[in-house]
């Protein structure tokens, strides 16, 4: 067998073995792979999540076990020290090993400007100041440095950068961004689209420094250190993150005489070919025709090309590109998400073609940029540049990718409430060769092609072609495909809830409705395709939320616990360490001091850790099991109601202050705040709930990202609705203006209502409103104009579920069979003895999860730990 070796386990070189597995390659080769970082290869792509929870571990692209099953050798933690390519041999760390092929898949490294004060390359100076944003070492790095640090500077506002900048203010820090260029993102972004994101990344509290060359960093008077700048200004800050652009890893390349671009990186061929016709380059360290690839589509895209080489290879024969594999660029388009603001950058994004034309539209009030480049005849879309709504993407990235041709009006691409052909642009219209996966290179073609071979739903078609498995920007024009050619050809698309339900959400909560069904069991037997069946993961919880949002019936009495998750069969939120928080219910933010005493007095009692939330609220967590009731005895005594921040359901009335103390409110904010959480708290919904009452155009409670948002004019109110933060923010719209309080209340009773009886399981406002055939316009028409006649119906309905509203908390310590549930052991009254709360810093961290488990670690031994760990040991 031949020798073929990896240097680099990185998304690209770990997609090259998986090609190598999948055609072939492991029965004629002997593959070693070679990483130099401790961690198996993981998703650099969503990495900043590694400081909102996800480990390494689910990062993770594969496993060992994956490796060693696929005849693959892995070698991590091991550098590659330089490559003999006389003797066709790899010297390590740990010794020699021989190839017949060589592949390098080695990145690239953060570029860190030459600046004064950061001590020289390799000197203990310069390691503790030059941190960098690449790594999940870097990140554990930069989540030391930020330890007892208030304010934190990122140079490079880029890509990285701005991930960067939202790492810093995820771990408390205030955070700024200092950037070379005259805006943000100057590779994806024009003008406009770099001012509109600046706009958005300082109104979430990160300071934005345009046209900035730092000079010297010395010691600062107030800070640790001080960044002066070329044009006289200075920044103090604690630390600084380096995140100004990266450079080709290629000093392998260099020691082993292979030839390298006059700026950094190995020069390959078409074939992905370095000058040594055995060794290939693909990913960042590689150049090709002069262009550095810095997204990893191009990089999976070469990968694809090189195992399909090497595969042929070995049997004389054309793989998949076989001989004929020739690469030619690769689409940089990219779609992102940057401190939860959507940018969107397609093609020719800077009109640079010859008589190229550009279409903009820019919404300064709801922070949104269009930008639209046709060609000089407008029968051609060349590129696309979006900031603060990516919604259009998928369309546009279709229009330049597959050469569709524009509607003859190409401004309509881009234009607010239009119903052309752009954005109708359907499944029927992609040409087999459209790609819909960039991360692998799967076509509507190869999907097509899946569903020849048999596979007919969605997970089936994944698991085949690899399609929506890499970022997963593609899922949603995924499914829109699947399902049109399903139904193209006969198929009837199955749109089950699960296993036990041949109804959609929408139809079973009709058939609760008409037949006035009460329990799980009932609807099961009348409707279930397996009488007395109890129910799946999927449906349980499905049902029990349609039960109480057409009943309103405790979730605590016996008939509706089984539906519940573990959340709202304790009506508490589980925390990572097994413990819970508590959010007891403050209606628009006011509360009086008594009740702000109770609570500290509950928080001291219990040794609780207190934390203000997004929605003026006072969360309380690591409360044990056994104390829920106990707890909330005293806050039901103190005047408090339960939050439902376990539920999905209405969470927080979110307000300013208005005209009770504010000199710009123009209508009292505060009291439609506190009438409107009074309504329509408990309501149980497909999702959850938000709201806010801002008391003027100011905005100062964000009405704008919620799902129900309120703002005061000199008339009235303006409604806007389906807006949301979170994974996926979508601005609200404008639904109505200048409504009396009473109008303002009917309209969101039926809003509410109809939403309710019409969205899918867990689909929030802003999901559900961009599936609305008709759009904004056909839910004012039945919302505001009753074009259905249902205007009553859902008042009544929205009516009945007030009336019916009761404390679940306040219900549930009136029975003592329903706190029965509440106990660490089901016959043992007395707390877990395991679970020890320690105290630092006069706050309890969360625990981290790797102390869960039957080996953890003594309270002794954890004393070492920072604070930012948990201190919640199970011993």
């Amino acid at each position: 067998m031949k020798n073929l070796i990896i240097i680099g386990n990185g998304m690209v070189g770990h997609h090259c073995v998986e090609q190598l597995i999948e055609q072939g390659a492991t029965a004629h080769y002997q593959i070693h792979v070679f990483g130099e970082e401790r961690h198996i290869a993981y998703d650099r792509v969503h990495l900043s999540e590694y400081f909102t929870g996800r480990d390494a571990e689910s990062l993770a692209l594969g496993s060992a076990e994956d490796y060693i099953a696929g005849g693959i050798t892995l070698h991590l933690d091991e550098v590659v020290i330089s490559i003999d390519r006389d003797n066709g041999e790899i010297v390590t760390s740990r010794g020699r090993h021989p190839y017949d092929s060589l592949v390098m898949a080695t990145g690239s490294t953060p570029f860190v400007p030459p600046i004064e004060g950061l001590g020289a390359v390799g000197s203990a100076e310069a390691a503790s100041n030059r941190l960098v944003y690449r790594t999940l070492e870097d990140l554990d790095q930069i989540r030391a440095a930020a330890k007892g640090k208030t304010r934190g500077v990122v140079v490079g506002g880029g890509l990285l950068g701005l991930e960067a900048a939202n790492a810093l203010k995820s771990l408390g820090l205030e955070a700024h961004v200092v950037e070379f260029a005259p805006r943000l993102m100057p590779v994806q972004l024009d003008e406009d689209g770099g001012q509109t994101l600046k706009q958005h990344i300082t109104a979430l509290g990160v300071g934005v420094h345009l046209n900035r060359a730092t000079t010297s960093i010395v010691p600062g008077d107030d800070y640790k250190w001080r960044m002066n700048f070329a044009d006289g200004e200075h920044l103090e800050t604690d630390l600084i993150v380096f995140s100004a652009g990266i450079r080709p890893q290629d000093a392998l390349a260099r020691t082993a005489s292979l030839e390298i671009g006059e700026r950094g990186g190995i020069i390959i061929d078409d074939e992905c070919r370095t000058s040594d016709p055995e060794i290939f380059a693909i990913g960042e360290c590689a150049l090709w025709q002069s262009r550095i690839f810095g997204l990893v589509a191009p990089g999976y895209q070469m990968a694809r090309g090189v195992a399909s080489l090497l595969a042929a290879s070995t049997h004389g024969e054309s793989g998949e590109a076989g001989d004929s594999f020739c690469f030619q660029g690769a689409d940089m388009s990219t779609k992102l998400k940057l401190l939860g603001v959507d940018v969107g950058s397609i093609g020719d994004a800077h009109g640079q073609t010859e008589g190229a034309i550009s279409y903009r539209y820019c919404d300064e009030a709801e922070g949104v940029y269009r930008r639209l480049v046709v060609s000089k005849d407008r029968k051609q879309v060349l590129g696309a540049v979006l900031v603060g709504d990516n919604s259009r993407y998928d369309t546009l990235l279709q229009y330049v990718s597959n050469a569709i041709a524009a509607p003859k009006d190409p401004a309509a691409l881009i234009l607010p409430d239009s119903s052309g052909e752009a954005i109708t642009l359907g499944a029927d219209a992609l040409p087999a060769t459209a790609t819909l996966c960039s991360c692998h290179n799967v076509s509507k073609g190869d999907v097509c092609g899946a569903i020849d071979a048999g596979h007919n739903d969605l997970g089936a078609i994944k698991a085949s072609t690899k399609a929506s498995t890499g970022c997963g920007g593609c899922a949603a024009l995924l499914k829109k495909v699947v399902d049109a050619e399903l139904e193209s050809r006969g198929v009837e698309v199955d749109h089950s809830l699960c296993e036990h339900f041949a109804h959609t959400r929408q139809e079973l909560y009709s058939l609760v409705r008409v037949e006035s069904i009460e329990t799980f069991s009932e609807l099961m037997a009348r409707h279930g395709r397996h009488a007395g069946a109890l129910g799946c993961e999927i449906c349980k919880p499905a049902v029990g939320s349609i039960l109480a949002s057409c009943w309103n019936a405790p979730i605590t009495d016996p008939s509706h616990i089984p539906q519940q998750d573990t959340n709202d069969t304790f009506m508490a939120n589980m925390q990572k360490n097994g413990t819970y928080s508590v959010v007891p219910r403050i209606p628009g933010g006011e509360i009086t001091p008594d009740k702000l005493i109770a609570i500290g007095d509950v928080a001291k009692r219990y040794n609780l850790y207190t934390k203000i939330t997004g929605g003026q609220r006072i969360d309380l967590f690591g409360a044990q099991l056994h104390e829920l009731p106990e707890i909330w005895g005293e806050l039901i005594a103190a005047g408090f109601e339960t939050g439902h921040a376990y539920g999905k359901s209405t969470r927080t009335v979110k307000s300013c202050i208005g005209t009770t103390w504010c000199r710009y409110g123009v209508q009292d904010s505060m009291a439609m705040a506190l009438r409107l959480e009074d309504r329509y708290k408990g309501l149980r919904s497909p999702h959850k709930l938000k709201f806010a009452v801002s008391g003027c155009t100011r905005e100062c409670a964000e009405a704008q990202s919620k799902d129900v948002g309120v703002i005061a004019t000199e008339n009235g109110w303006n409604l806007y609705v389906c807006g949301n933060g979170g994974m996926r923010p979508r601005h609200a719209e404008l639904f109505a203006t200048d409504l009396d309080d009473e109008t303002l209340i009917s309209t969101i009773d039926r809003f509410l209502m109809f939403y309710i009886r019409t969205a899918d399981r867990l689909q929030r406002t802003s999901v559900w409103r961009e599936g609305l055939e008709g759009g904004l316009d056909y839910l004012k028409d039945v919302i505001i104009d009753d074009s259905l006649g249902l205007g009553d119906v859902l008042e009544t309905q929205m009516q009945l579920l007030v009336e019916r509203y009761e404390c679940e908390w306040a219900n549930a310590l009136k029975h003592p069979e329903k706190l029965k549930r509440f106990r660490s052991y089901v016959n043992d009254q007395r707390p877990d003895p395991g679970v020890v709360n320690i105290v630092e810093r006069e706050q309890i961290r969360p625990a981290p999860t790797a102390l869960i488990a039957s080996d953890a670690p003594t309270a002794e031994a954890s004393s070492t730990k920072t604070t930012s760990q948990l201190v919640t040991e199970i011993r």
